[in-house]
């Protein structure tokens, strides 16, 4: 009987059929069901439902932002472990290492996706849900029920990652994706569907989201603040989001069009049919360089705020920062035809594109000089944050430095394609995005949760990731220039293994880093009573969001602060801060909770499954569905409520104790 109109190409052979595949097809499932019955033994569902899954609170997003980015940050460093442990366990048995080829490809594939997208984009997200609308003087988002429909689309489209594992599997034709081999010539099965339609539904939220945060800054500021008056974070989310809605489009573009050829043989990007592999490349990275600077223009926004804070000093340069935060957005969209200098654009083209690499340098680099400046006869606090910073200037600026080299096409030539490429990309985006974001985790913790994590286990966990970055990525400059081509699973010089046996280390004692992080939150959890900020400022921070009480209430402000200058609060403080009087509260609007967002979003991850298995009813019941409930949300008014002045009055009374 041929059930292919009901459950389109699923069957029994996309099973997985390898130890390290079955095992992980085995344990997702396992935990999803602890979870569940978790939440069912201690009788969760509703609380779960109420307080976290139907919120519109913008800081409850952030956290659940965060907790996926953190489990998926596990994932992927569990995805490198395995990699590193497959090239040195092939190098020393000189065998075929620990899986077939096509699985390390797809382990590869998955690890770039998941630390690009899941981790490094969802802590992003993270922490300007918990800090901008706080930093800025906003009680919420511009549009709290998008923000909450953007989340779901980020968890949908992490779900269907995790659910290649037991499924079908995943690309095997590396993170960009690059035709022809990931045409349905080379590549037939569902893994580069998966790969379209993760990208396609998390690249949506993000650019949804990325609306929503340029309103809230444009339109959502406390009356006084100004452009200029806002803090560096708040200036580095809004030119991070101009990107956002720059290039997202054509990131959506171009995968549409890849969709359109793998479902309906479009060949746009098959050359034997009239159309441009080479037009893929030019589209994915127009996308592709804006999206480094979209990870790590927030983190030099982070960083502005702890080191000014750290060193007791106002930020040096404030107006050179913003001016070279904007030079990075405008040179951005100008040199990414330098990652592929060797595909014959010639000589003149090349050269243009050098140049602009070595160009947007300088406002980079301005950035560094004015931490520096600042730090300079600074009282400075060498707090966990801060040893986040003080390994992010070593790490980012060796990343800088072969970035620069690089953007010289004859250095190019040689170095293009190997692992010397790869070790300079993950000193850009672990040391330039992640140990920021780790920072920042560290620095806001009191403002989300009222306790403060273990100072001494931060600065062992921030020390055993610099110790293990520098041991995995620094023997793969060595093995780059030797020649060692990225991408390749298994190496026949016995004289490399030495060094992936050094980077396996290096991995290994990242992991134990990640560890420690782990163990400083539960540590921390546990001591939470000792570790409590009576204070709401346990750093002596300088912008508006340490105004308020820790943690910080869902209305966020009981009264929106007037700003006159920058560092505001810094200047309240010195000052003398006058307490609110009664009078001085009003009746507050905020936003309901509502469901929509995720109906609506589990919706979309129905249709992209629909889609990838060739399911064309569930896609066409889904998209029925997404339009009426899009249309019901449209027509609902009775989306805010009211809470009255005294209510307010007594609610802020009982969060600053």
């Amino acid at each position: 009987m041929d059930l292919s109109w009901l459950i389109g190409r699923l069957g029994l052979e996309h099973l997985p059929s390898e130890p390290a595949t079955i095992g992980a097809a085995i344990g997702m499932p396992l935990m999803a069901l602890a979870v569940v019955a978790g939440l069912t033994y201690f009788k969760k569902w509703t609380w779960l439902w109420k307080e976290w899954i139907t919120t519109v609170d913008a800081k409850k997003i952030g956290i659940m932002y965060g907790i996926v980015s953190v489990l998926m940050l596990i994932r992927g460093i569990g995805d490198a472990i395995m990699l590193r442990m497959h090239t040195a366990a092939a190098g020393i048995t000189g065998g075929d290492g620990l899986f077939q080829t096509d699985t390390f490809q797809q382990v590869f594939t998955a690890h770039g996706i998941i630390m690009i997208f899941f981790v490094a984009m969802g802590l992003m997200f993270a922490l300007i849900n918990i800090a901008l609308p706080l930093m800025i003087g906003a009680r919420d988002v511009a549009f709290p029920w998008l923000n909450s429909f953007s989340f779901w689309l980020f968890a949908v489209a992490m779900i269907l990652v995790n659910f290649s594992l037991v499924l079908g599997g995943f690309s095997n034709g590396g993170w960009l994706g690059y035709p022809p081999l990931t045409s349905l010539e080379y590549s037939p099965g569902p893994g580069v569907d998966y790969w379209l339609w993760t990208l396609q539904i998390a690249g949506i939220g993000t650019l949804l989201s990325g609306i929503n945060f340029i309103v809230t800054i444009i339109s959502h500021r406390a009356p006084g603040m100004t452009l200029m008056k806002m803090p560096v974070f708040a200036w580095s989310v809004l030119i991070t989001m101009v990107l956002v809605l720059l290039a997202f489009p054509i990131l959506t573009a171009t995968l549409s069009m890849m969709t359109l050829d793998r479902l309906f043989e479009m060949h746009f990007f098959t050359s034997e049919a009239g159309g441009n592999p080479m037009m893929y490349v030019n589209l994915i990275w127009a996308w592709g360089h804006p999206e480094v600077y979209i990870l790590v223009l927030p983190a030099f926004g982070i960083f502005s705020e702890i080191v000014s804070v750290m060193a007791r000093k106002a930020l040096f340069g404030y107006k050179t920062m913003v001016a070279a935060l904007t030079a990075i957005m405008f040179f951005s969209f100008l040199v990414w035809q330098h990652h592929f200098f060797t595909m014959g654009a010639g000589a003149n083209v090349n050269a243009f594109f050098g140049i602009m690499t070595m160009i947007i340098a300088i406002p980079t680099g301005v950035k560094i000089f004015n931490w520096l400046f600042t730090m300079y006869r600074g009282k400075i606090k060498f707090t966990t944050p801060m040893i986040w910073f003080l390994c992010f200037v070593a790490t980012f600026t060796i990343g800088g430095v072969t970035g620069v080299m690089m953007a010289v096409p004859a250095i190019d030539y040689q170095v293009h394609n190997t692992l010397f490429l790869v070790a300079h990309f993950h000193n850009t985006i672990i040391g330039g995005v992640v140990f920021a974001f780790l920072a920042a985790i560290t620095y806001w913790f009191p403002k989300i949760f009222g306790f403060r994590l273990h100072e001494g286990l931060g600065k062992i966990a921030a020390y055993f990731w610099q110790i293990g970055f520098l041991l995995a990525f620094m023997p793969l400059y060595a093995l780059g220039l030797m020649g060692a081509v990225r991408r390749l699973d298994n190496y026949d010089n016995p004289e490399w293994t030495p060094f992936f046996v050094v980077s396996g280390i290096g991995v290994l004692a990242i992991t134990l880093g990640a560890g420690m992080l782990v163990v400083q939150i539960a540590y921390s959890v546990y001591k939470r009573k000792t570790l409590r900020d009576k204070t709401g400022d346990p750093w002596d921070g300088r912008t508006l969001e340490w105004s308020t009480p820790s943690p910080a209430p869902f209305y966020n402000f009981a009264v929106i602060p007037k700003v006159t200058r920058r560092d505001e609060w810094w200047y309240q403080k010195l000052d003398g801060v006058k307490s609110l009087k009664r009078s001085d509260y009003k009746d507050i609007v905020l936003p309901k909770n509502s469901s929509l967002g995720f109906v609506i979003a589990v919706l979309v991850g129905l249709f992209g499954f629909g889609a990838i298995w060739h399911v064309w009813w569930l896609m066409i019941v889904s998209m029925v569905a997404i339009i009426y409930f899009a249309i019901r949300r449209g027509l609902d008014d009775d989306v805010e409520y009211t809470i009255p002045a005294v209510e307010l009055y007594r609610l802020d009374k009982e969060a600053r104790g």
